[in-house]
């Protein structure tokens, strides 16, 4: 069953890879969505997503991580980078 969400971190996430960190991890998970936008799959992936994406890559510094759920979304296949 999957689940989806959209998401916003706020912190020091500009310039230190952020973008692409967060779709390493939901690549990693197979999670499919959007950076900085909505991430869709199965219930414990996504807890664990949003764990990985709290932490952030090495010079991130994340001071809050706002989520709520959404409609899932049939067909959709990657988890994107959009500027």
């Amino acid at each position: 069953m999957s689940q989806r969400i959209y998401f916003r971190v706020h912190g020091t996430v500009q310039g230190v890879n952020f973008r692409y960190f967060t779709q390493k991890k939901a690549t990693e998970a197979g999670i499919t969505g959007w950076v900085e936008g909505e991430a869709q799959g199965s219930p414990d992936a996504l807890k664990q997503f949003l764990k990985d994406i709290d932490r952030g890559p090495t010079h991130a510094r994340v001071v809050q991580l706002d989520k709520e759920d959404r409609e899932v979304k049939e067909g959709e296949a990657k988890f994107e980078v959009r500027a």
